[in-house]
């Protein structure tokens, strides 16, 4: 994505919101909440940032942002696991807007804040689905609104990210699918590509102050060197996923989505070695940083489909 002037302000408002309200601790305690996330923060993201209302048009009351802004947004989140309804917000409202006529109403309850929405595209693991008031369905190139449904919350992997089951019982037809499932695998990937930042900044950070025979275990060659190809994979994955947020082709959607899940599932784990035992240990972070790394593989499309969804593309590219 480019950094605009613009877009280095937004993410560093939400970095400064960030530091001071998703601390580990307060993380650990919204995840634990009712409703998985930080009511309060996620007002202060609406209000403040206008985060909810990034994606929306100017003139349907919007900030008439980018999916690049929303992507700059999730991307902090993730380096703190910071819970939030961000991410099925925002495809929620991408949905609306693909409508001949979009609902105003519900695009206003959701830009501001005040609804939740979730969009499904595996409807036994759901994004927001056990607390959203604004639904919508993909399937076989269609978008359907479930205006009445039953949910129920999904134990998962990944303590940091509240999934449910969502059950239609009154639906309606919106239009066709715009490319959601494009958009959820840039706007996922971001997210992870903050994460995995935030996970090798804590490992070097670690292996600095860790000393053994005398000397911190990040000054050993082999530990370098095995930092440094970290470093350079999340920079190789970061540089991908901003080519897609700059252009969301389903091609590029897929190659953002494999790198960022690859990079993160390789710094995690790394984490987790360079750690040493600590790092299993339930007050310790890196733990949730493993298994949001691996949750978020598993999430909205396996990576055996991405391949066949990128194959096609290059396949079919003439």
């Amino acid at each position: 994505m480019t950094i605009t002037k613009e877009r280095e302000m937004l993410r560093q408002s939400v970095a400064a919101l960030v530091a001071k309200h998703a601390t580990p601790p307060a993380v650990r305690a919204a995840m634990e909440s009712e409703r998985g996330y930080d009511p309060s923060l996620w007002r202060l993201l609406c209000e403040q940032v206008g985060a909810a209302a990034l994606v929306i048009p100017e003139d349907l009351g919007g900030a008439g942002g980018e999916l690049a802004d929303a992507a700059t947004v999730l991307q902090e989140l993730g380096r703190t696991l910071a819970p939030s309804p961000l991410l099925g917000t925002t495809l929620a409202e991408l949905a609306l807007l693909a409508a001949p006529e979009p609902d105003t109403d519900a695009l206003e309850r959701l830009a501001e804040g005040s609804s939740i929405g979730a969009v499904v595209l595996d409807a036994d693991y759901v994004v927001n689905g056990d607390v959203a008031d604004v639904v919508v369905a993909v399937a076989d190139g269609q978008l359907s609104r479930w205006t009445r449904f039953s949910a129920a919350p999904v134990a998962t992997l990944d303590p940091t990210r509240r999934l449910g089951r969502i059950r239609p019982e009154q639906t309606e037809g919106i239009g066709p699918d715009p490319g959601l499932a494009d958009a959820a695998a840039i706007l996922l990937a971001a997210e992870q590509i903050g994460a995995a930042e935030r996970c090798l900044e804590l490992t070097v950070e670690y292996t600095k102050n860790r000393v053994q025979f005398g000397r911190p275990i990040g000054s050993f060659q082999a530990l370098k060197h095995r930092m440094a190809n970290l470093y350079v994979a999340v920079s190789a994955a970061k540089a991908v996923v901003s080519d897609a947020c700059t252009d969301p082709g389903p091609a590029n959607a897929a190659t953002a989505r494999l790198a960022a899940t690859e990079t993160l599932c390789a710094v995690a784990g790394e984490g987790i070695q360079l750690h040493g035992g600590i790092a299993i240990t339930w007050e310790h972070d890196m733990h949730l940083y493993f298994k949001r790394a691996h949750g978020a593989a598993h999430l909205l499309a396996p990576t055996r489909e991405l391949l066949r969804r990128l194959e096609s593309e290059v396949l079919t590219t003439p």
